[in-house]
C-alpha cells in the first residue's frame, strides 16, 4: 500500500508543511543501547532540497539524538496525519548536528524563527522517502502550540541555558558524548 519516492516532491513537501508534529528516532550502535524517539513541534522543520531537510534541536533534558548522530549518523523522521486523510511519511537518512560554533550554523538557522535554547540544527541527507496508509492513526484537532518551552528558555536566560546544557546535555543516557564544547565545571567535554 505504501510508495517509495526518489525525492521530496511537491506533494510530499505540502504534506510535511501541514503537519504540526513530527517524530525523530535514532539509536546507538550498541545492542544494549537505548533507542530514542522524540516528538517535535513549533516551527522547527525545513526542507532544504529534494533530498535534504533540517530541524532545530531545541534544548531539552536529554541529548540522545545528538549523541547517536555523533556516533553513527542514522536517523528517521516520521510525519503522521492527525487531521484529514490518513497518511504516514518517513524520511530515512544520515544526519549531523551543526552546533552554533560551526561556520554553517547561522545560514542553517536562518531557515527557522528565532528561539532561545537552540542547541544545534540537525541536517539530514535523506536516502529513503516512503509513505504508508496511517489507517490506525486517530484523528486529532490541532489547538495550537504550547508556550512552556519558549517561556522556560526565556526565563533561564543565556547563562542559565549554558548551565543547563552542561548539567544535562554533556552525554547521553548510554554515556555517549553529547554537545561539543559543553563545559561541566572547569572541564570542557568534547
Amino acid at each position: 500500500m505504501g510508495d517509495v519516492f526518489p525525492e521530496i516532491d511537491s506533494r510530499n513537501a505540502a504534506f510535511i508543511r501541514k503537519q504540526h508534529v513530527y517524530f525523530v528516532a535514532t539509536a546507538p550502535l550498541a545492542e544494549e543501547g537505548l533507542v530514542n524517539l522524540s516528538p517535535k513541534g513549533l516551527e522547527s522543520f525545513a526542507i532544504l532540497g529534494p533530498k535534504q531537510v533540517a530541524y532545530l534541536d531545541l534544548i531539552g533534558s536529554g541529548i540522545e539524538t545528538v549523541a547517536h548522530l555523533r556516533e553513527n549518523g542514522r536517523i528517521v523522521i516520521m510525519f503522521a496525519a492527525f487531521e484529514g486523510p490518513p497518511r504516514i511519511l518517513r524520511l530515512h537518512g544520515r544526519a549531523e548536528a551543526v552546533e552554533p560554533d560551526d561556520p554553517r550554523f547561522d545560514q542553517l538557522a536562518a531557515n527557522f524563527p528565532k528561539y532561545d535554547g537552540v542547541r544545534s540544527v540537525i541536517v539530514v541527507d535523506v536516502h529513503r522517502i516512503s509513505d504508508s496508509c496511517g489507517y490506525g492513526v486517530p484523528l486529532y484537532e490541532y489547538q495550537g502550540e504550547r508556550t512552556q518551552m519558549v517561556a522556560w528558555a526565556e526565563k533561564k536566560g543565556p547563562e542559565g541555558l549554558e548551565r543547563y546544557k552542561a548539567e544535562n546535555n554533556a552525554e547521553s543516557l548510554d554515556a555517549l558524548p553529547g554537545l561539543r564544547g559543553v563545559h561541566r565545571g572547569s572541564e570542557e567535554l568534547s
